[in-house]
């Protein structure tokens, strides 16, 4: 298994629901299933309190400030946005008073969603872009985000993909 902030994809998050359904026709307990699922839907919230509790620990307020997601997408490599859990946490930080924008090679511009609304374009990691925010979250580790220069130039890294392996003041893994 690998970490992430929580499950995306057109099947992963949906289809066992669909046996837990089928399965009452037959009066069978699928306690772990949906277990899972709240375990899963829950993790967006996780991730959010994981960043705020990062930036308080640097005397700042998760109100104002400004946050970089890194990978909007449900998964590596890809163009794929449905039931990513990147969107959700984006929700969850700008609700709570956040700046939030993104940068993902995958997806150059929010698309419309019925759901989620937000008018924003891919930001390029450049060493000054990356300084300019408060917390850099890696939410989708695409394997052309440039790691060793958001280390470097981010003031704080949340990590919930486990990309960052060796302990670092920055990072804090969510």
């Amino acid at each position: 298994f690998y970490p992430g902030p929580g499950l995306g994809g057109h099947c992963i998050p949906i289809d066992p629901f669909y046996l837990t359904w089928k399965a009452r026709e037959y009066e069978l307990n699928t306690q772990f299933i949906e277990l899972a699922g709240d375990v899963n839907r829950n993790m967006p919230n996780w991730v959010v309190e994981k960043i705020a509790a990062a930036l308080n620990d640097r005397e700042k307020s998760l109100k104002g400030s400004r946050i970089l997601a890194l990978g909007i997408a449900y998964k590596r490599d890809v163009d794929d946005m449905r039931e990513s859990p990147s969107v959700r946490v984006m929700e969850l930080l700008r609700d709570r008073g956040a700046l939030v924008e993104y940068s993902d090679t995958q997806v150059p511009v929010f698309p419309k969603m019925r759901e989620h609304h937000f008018d924003l374009s891919s930001v390029k990691l450049t060493p000054k872009a990356i300084s300019a925010y408060d917390c850099v979250v890696l939410l989708t580790d695409h394997s052309d985000f440039p790691y060793e220069a958001i280390l470097k130039h981010a003031k704080l890294v949340v990590d919930t993909r486990g990309k960052y392996r060796k302990p670092h003041a920055k990072v804090v893994k969510a």
